[in-house]
């Protein structure tokens, strides 16, 4: 089985961005969460984490995205980052089935920033990523 993006959505509410993505990957959530909740894996297909602290309130700076704090952990299930000038990104984690896993992702932001497109291309690094491991 491979990975399948969903068509992203967005809605914006005055200055405020709100981008949504459905990603089925062929992976067990236990297998996909290192690659949105730790430094190595954030940097195998996302942007490189300089810092993570894996717990709420720790500290995470994302190279390309900014500097922040993690304002949810939920381990196994839920990491989510607000970092200064890239507003808050959260990825959640659900079983689809018993080998697969699927993700619900969010980034919120106000002003420019990330497009649809640009997380397309890093979710298509994502399957790639964890067709490899």
């Amino acid at each position: 089985m491979s990975g399948s993006i969903a068509q992203g959505t967005s809605q914006t509410h005055g200055n405020t961005h709100i981008l949504h993505f459905l990603v089925r990957l062929p992976r067990s959530m236990e297998e996909v969460w290192p690659a949105v909740a730790t430094r190595e894996g954030l940097s195998g297909w996302c942007t490189a984490a300089d810092v993570l602290e894996p717990r709420l309130n720790g500290l995470v700076t994302l190279r390309d995205l900014g500097t922040g704090r993690v304002t949810a952990w939920d381990v196994d299930r839920v990491a989510e980052y607000t970092v200064e000038g890239g507003g808050r990104i959260r990825f959640h984690l659900e079983r689809d089935g018993d080998t697969a896993s699927l993700l619900r992702f969010t980034h919120e932001f106000r002003g420019e920033g990330e497009s649809e497109a640009d997380w397309r291309t890093r979710f298509e690094r994502l399957v790639e990523f964890l067709r490899r491991a």
